[in-house]
């Protein structure tokens, strides 16, 4: 399909207003949509790739992966923006972690240097967000404009710290219900991360936070866990890094090994489980199909995200969005600030695999002798929960569940109630 930049910006507009002629007007601006957004993928693993390549001789740790941006983000920019469709520079994107602040400027020295002896895709700028952090929000990183085949790409590069503050700010908007990277929400959860993300620059710059710092950020903190505790009705606050989903996951790219594999997920936030992850085509017209496809299938407004990534390893991708899985805690800082950081104050009993499993066995009235059998439950009622047997397994060994003697059937434990409704 043939795009002129009037069509493109049509699009756009159509998608940020949700105004539409009629129903071949609504097909016809999201085939346009489609296409512009799809042309950026090719480019976007081919300089992913070839960066792979060059990290190869950087000699220092790092996780790297892609993403093709989703579609509600792009909606939601081009209003608060008031930018055009043809503008946006960063719907290919890139991300790179890695370990300190001080290694992010070294990786954009090295990448400089290197860049700089090929003439495959080319450095446009650098726009630095660390030292004071973006607007309201506290937003740190360093994003490089990059631009291959006159298709621009971002890159962007982070310190573990950095990523982490990111990640917990994404996995909260999701919870409260307000894009907060976006500067939208409550000014005291704004502010709280704000605080929190000038603490975080403090401490890796090897500097002891100021005290009135600290003693805002403990004064924000108790105001800002109730206010979206509140919001969290599905309690995926409390979601849990469940190891096995990755092991489930790398089973399924070793028969589809080599070079950079394209991924969907499909994250449920009412659930705070994945409904999907699948592998699909490396070719980036029939990648982007799907890509469409589950989009239109599980739509933002009903709860779910939709995200296609790019990854030579599928653990990387636990690295790079991690906001998906729970987010690891960084024992060193939180001891450094000496104050828990916004949903972690709670200690995380069972994954939400097991919530899961339970709450099909109390709406199902699972109780005492009313036995579900392993099978019927693993195949039929929990399909959905990838990590199935080592949930299971958690809560029999936590006495929440009791396996019969008789038929080894399953069903919740009358004695441990109280626990188990505290869980759901």
């Amino acid at each position: 399909m043939e795009l002129s930049k009037a069509k493109i910006d049509k699009a756009g507009r159509a998608l940020a207003t949700g105004k539409y002629k009629d129903e071949i007007d609504v097909i016809e601006m999201d085939d346009i949509f489609d296409s512009y957004r799809g042309a950026h993928l090719q480019p976007l693993s081919e300089t992913t790739v070839e960066l792979q390549h060059l990290l190869s001789n950087y000699g220092a740790s790092y996780y790297i992966a892609q993403r093709l941006k989703r579609k509600p983000q792009i909606a939601r920019k081009l209003n608060r923006l008031t930018v055009r469709l043809s503008q946006l520079q960063d719907i290919g994107g890139c991300r790179i972690i890695v370990q300190t602040n001080d290694e992010v400027d070294a990786l954009k020295r090295f990448l400089e240097e290197q860049v700089a002896k090929q003439d495959v895709f080319a450095i446009k700028r650098f726009t630095d967000y660390r030292e004071k952090g973006r607007d309201v929000t506290g937003y740190r990183a360093l994003h490089v404009l990059l631009e291959r085949n006159g298709v621009n790409l971002e890159l962007q590069i982070r310190s573990r710290v950095q990523h982490y503050w990111a990640e917990s700010i994404e996995r909260t908007s999701v919870i409260y219900g307000h894009h907060l990277k976006e500067g939208e929400g409550h000014a005291k959860v704004l502010e709280y991360f704000k605080c929190l993300s000038d603490a975080f620059y403090e401490h890796e710059a090897g500097r002891e936070p100021p005290l009135e710092l600290r003693i805002r950020i403990d004064e924000l903190r108790s105001v800002c866990e109730e206010i979206i505790t509140k919001a969290d009705t599905h309690k995926v606050f409390d979601s849990f890094v469940n190891e096995d989903i990755i092991k489930t996951l790398t089973e399924k790219e070793r028969k589809n090994a080599g070079g950079l594999n394209n991924w969907i997920l499909v994250f449920d936030w009412n659930a705070g489980a994945f409904v999907s992850w699948d592998i699909v085509s490396r070719l980036p017209s029939d990648a982007v199909k799907s890509y469409s496809e589950y989009e239109r299938n599980f739509p933002a407004s009903k709860g779910y995200e939709v995200v296609l990534v790019g990854s030579s390893e599928v653990a990387t991708v636990r690295q790079t969005h991690s906001h998906y899985f729970g987010i690891d805690s960084y024992a060193s800082i939180l001891e450094g600030l000496d104050v828990a950081i916004v949903g972690f104050t709670r200690k995380i009993e069972i994954d939400i695999g097991a919530r899961q499993i339970l709450a099909v066995l109390r709406r199902r009235k699972f109780w005492g002798r009313n036995t579900v059998g392993v099978d019927t439950l693993s195949n039929h009622l929990c399909k959905q929960v990838l990590s199935f047997e080592s949930s299971l397994e958690g809560l029999l060994e936590r006495e929440f569940v009791t396996k019969s003697t008789l038929n080894g059937g399953i069903s919740l434990n009358i004695r441990k109630k109280a626990e188990i409704e505290a869980n759901l």
